[in-house]
């Protein structure tokens, strides 16, 4: 099979939660469980770093992979979606696994995946698990697919769990409170292994303490432990932190090539968590984490974080999805100068799209588009809900059309903003 062929395989035949939604989602880890013994245990050879959250832990994963990499260590990186190419999701020191090792995968194990059919994600993390272990890595930082305690990668016995943070997304699977929710992510929390909490919630940390009490884990609050107060914002699309612990800068001018405000909140999980695994035994110097951040991008092929790919008109990318993710970008926008406002849109069915919606600036010129998917939201069907928010603009049926639209409307000194939706940025990008 070519890795064309191969691609068409597993997005067509394996159920896939991405681009169909719930009828590809399980409630068990029967599949992930299946696959570990026959492949016998794979994710035993090497440590693991396992990491959820609402938002945050495509960006956490991806900087602990720079630092590691930094630092000398052969990391593995698994993260999702992918926004390009399938490939994104499985890495090694920053290279994507390699066409062949996808085709050979999928060729010896076709029937076995015709035999137990396993969803896409269930079948992508076996994929991962395993091209770690021929890849002899030192350790694998696993970004969880959706919540935690049912997640096809919580089949592993991670030195380190870190939690980001706990919204609203996925309520249909996760709860509809964010204590349910938290106790779906809190699934990924393993007994006596050390436990990072991105951020403090009322209602969310007592699920963690009785969690980790339970299991006799370690838990550090990451906001507890920094704080980043001042940050700048550089015309190259860098961000400079001060970052201080107990009223002390530790970090001065701690430099990271990620442009989102949202950042700030991740590099204090990043950090608290790196304190840890130093006191587990990694080898991890200030100076590591200071060339690490200057070039997460670089080192670990991260996309579609506040992403800026043009400069006249200003031309934005985020994948913030859900109410959290959209607020940090929204706030972001309001900080820059520009004449009008130009946001091509479009969001997937089963998201709370009115939440989101009232959300966003009535002053802005919309471009309503939906992503080459079967869950995304029509164009049309948006463009309606958005005018019962007062947000005005044309429908546009392929995301090619939309941003076009965008780019041939803009003024030098407008704004352009794509998101609402991975799939949308991925279109662009």
């Amino acid at each position: 099979m070519h890795y064309e062929e191969v691609i068409d395989y597993m997005f067509h035949q394996l159920p896939m939660f991405h681009r169909i939604g719930k009828s590809a989602y399980k409630d068990n880890l029967d599949t992930a469980v299946y696959f570990d013994k026959h492949f016998n245990f794979p994710h035993r050879a090497y440590k693991t770093i396992h990491v959820a959250g609402t938002n945050g832990k495509g960006s956490v994963s991806h900087v602990l992979a720079a630092i590691l990499q930094t630092a000398g260590y052969k990391t593995g990186l698994f993260t999702s979606p992918h926004l390009k190419d399938f490939r994104e999701r499985i890495r090694v020191n920053g290279c994507m696994i390699s066409k062949d090792a996808v085709i050979e995968f999928v060729e010896q194990n076709m029937s076995i995946f015709e035999q137990i059919k396993p969803s896409f994600f269930e079948m992508t993390s076996a994929l991962g698990f395993q091209y770690f272990k021929q890849a002899d890595v030192d350790i694998a930082i696993i970004e969880v697919g959706m919540g935690g305690r049912l997640d096809s990668t919580n089949i592993i016995n991670p030195i380190l769990s870190v939690i980001t943070n706990i919204g609203f997304d996925h309520t249909e699977f996760l709860g509809n409170t964010l204590a349910k929710i938290a106790t779906e992510k809190a699934g990924i929390i393993k007994p006596e292994t050390p436990v990072i909490i991105g951020e403090y919630n009322a209602e969310t940390w007592p699920v963690f303490i009785d969690v980790t009490s339970k299991l006799n884990s370690p838990i550090t609050l990451a906001e507890k432990q920094y704080i980043i107060d001042n940050t700048v914002n550089t015309s190259d699309g860098m961000q400079i932190f001060q970052v201080k612990a107990d009223s002390t800068i530790v970090f001065p001018d701690l430099t990271l090539d990620l442009a989102g405000f949202y950042q700030q909140k991740n590099v204090c999980t990043v950090l608290a968590s790196v304190d840890k695994l130093q006191s587990l035994g990694f080898e991890i110097g200030k100076t590591h984490i200071y060339n690490a951040l200057k070039q997460v991008a670089l080192l670990t092929g991260l996309m579609g974080r506040w992403q800026i790919i043009n400069n006249s008109p200003l031309t934005i990318c985020d994948t913030g999805h859900n109410i959290d993710g959209i607020t940090w970008v929204l706030n972001q926008l309001k900080s820059l100068p520009y004449n009008k406002l130009h946001i091509v849109i479009g969001v997937v069915n089963d998201k709370d799209i009115s939440s989101i919606l009232q959300l966003l600036p009535q002053t802005a010129t919309y471009y309503f588009t939906n992503a080459s998917i079967p869950r995304a939201l029509e164009a049309n069907k948006l463009a309606t809900m958005g005018g019962e928010y007062g947000l005005h603009g044309l429908c546009y049926y392929t995301v090619k059309q939309g941003f076009d639209a965008a780019k041939a409307i803009a003024a030098p000194n407008d704004i352009i903003f794509v998101g609402g939706s991975t799939f949308v940025v991925a279109e662009v990008l």
